[in-house]
């Protein structure tokens, strides 16, 4: 409605979940651009663009920030009234545990040691009673099958408050970065941990880096999908690549 207008700048104050809101509102809106002022539990999406968590440092980057083109993702999946669905993403997108890890942190009451703690404290309990499933991920034509914990679909680098989980990933070179995690063991997990908020856990025996613009995820049972933190259904989706969809402002 606001675009609609004839506003120019929108600024989404909030998390993930609010900036992935505004984003599905902007797609393709040539004349509008989106500043992010970061006040939710994660924060993840403005990490990759370097948008300062200080408000007054981030409200300067919305008014004197240049323009960056970025691309967002489009999903396509099983709502959870079992009626097709689609929406958009402009951070990162998954089918498997994290998932859950998104869902359990979302209807935590309270985070009084902040989003970091809360998104580690919601993996490690969602990982223990975790099983894996038999997944089959197609990417741009490259297909894998077998036991996988998550299937991480990349257009930014960061999620669960901090986690560096894909950091290649480029959110305006038309790829995605697909992250495959198979059979990981609890011990795995705890050693792997302080090197994902670091970035260094690749490469690793048991995951897969692939690239591409358009991946589907199968699962023998129905995996939880997220987008930006949100749940909005089930395995089977697809994720395609909407290349330079979003106006985002960014440090000068």
């Amino acid at each position: 409605m606001a675009v609609e207008g004839g506003a120019t700048l929108l600024v989404a104050v909030g998390g993930d979940g609010t900036v992935n809101e505004v984003a599905n509102g902007l797609v393709g809106a040539a004349n509008a651009e989106l500043a992010v002022l970061s006040r939710g539990t994660g924060g993840d999406f403005a990490r990759t663009f370097g948008i300062p968590s200080k408000l007054e440092d981030a409200v300067r980057v919305a008014l004197e920030g240049r323009t960056r083109t970025i691309d967002v993702g489009r999903a396509t999946y099983r709502a959870w009234d079992g009626d097709p669905g689609e929406s958009h993403f402009a951070n990162i997108g998954s089918a498997g545990m994290s998932g859950a890890v998104a869902k359990r942190t979302n209807e935590a009451t309270v985070a009084p040691l902040g989003g970091k703690v809360a998104y580690l404290w919601s993996t490690i309990v969602v990982f223990a009673g975790w099983r894996n499933t038999a997944v089959t991920v197609t990417v741009d034509g490259t297909t894998r099958s077998g036991p996988m914990f998550d299937v991480i679909v990349a257009n930014c680098r960061y999620l669960a408050g901090g986690m560096k989980i894909c950091p290649d990933a480029e959110p305006d070179d038309g790829l995605f970065d697909v992250l495959l995690i198979g059979d990981v063991g609890k011990l795995d997990l705890a050693l792997t941990m302080p090197k994902i908020y670091r970035g260094t856990h690749l490469p690793h025996p048991k995951a897969e880096l692939l690239q591409g613009a358009s991946v589907t995820v199968e699962a023998a049972e129905p995996l939880p999908v997220e987008l930006d933190g949100e749940q909005p259904g089930t395995t089977p989706v697809r994720f395609d690549v909407a290349p330079g969809a979003l106006r985002l402002r960014v440090p000068a």
